[in-house]
């Protein structure tokens, strides 16, 4: 593994852990020349369906474009970082297990509400208002009144 700090190849393994569930491995490394430590993650290379957006393009599935909307809702809200990482495993557990080549984008919209509704309501609000595009007022103020309930 080449060190992302000097870009020295040899690196030792340090520490292994396997996560809680079994579905990852998180390894500590430490450079052989600069000796600055660093972590890895291994998982299984698995084939995500293609997203397809509205107006009909083809693009791959990104886990970065996917959390980085989850922090975006997220943004200076109470929610640890793992339990972020809990909710992402969760949509792609969950994507893979439909077996499809293809998902419409909106359908990856709803996995995410359906997830920040469990993690922050004021979260779920934001992220819904922007990926359901409201018209006027009144929308917004039945998805909080939705909330409340």
């Amino acid at each position: 593994m080449k060190c992302p700090f000097c870009g020295h190849s040899e690196t030792q393994v340090v520490e292994t852990r396997v996560s809680e569930d079994g579905d990852f491995i998180r390894r500590r490394r430490q450079c052989h020349s600069c000796e600055k430590r660093f972590t890895t993650y291994e998982r299984p290379d698995v084939t995500f369906p293609a997203i397809v957006k509205k107006d009909g393009r083809r693009i791959e599935y990104e886990r970065v474009k996917l959390r980085a909307s989850m922090n975006l809702a997220l943004r200076k809200r109470p929610v640890s970082t793992e339990q972020i990482d809990s909710a992402v495993e969760r949509i792609e557990e969950k994507l893979l297990s439909l077996g499809v080549r293809e998902l419409p984008s909106n359908r990856i919209g709803e996995l995410v509400m359906r997830e920040l509704k469990k993690l922050d309501k004021v979260a779920y609000v934001r992220f819904a208002s922007v990926y359901r595009s409201f018209e006027d007022i009144d929308e917004f103020k039945t998805l909080v009144d939705e909330v409340r309930r």
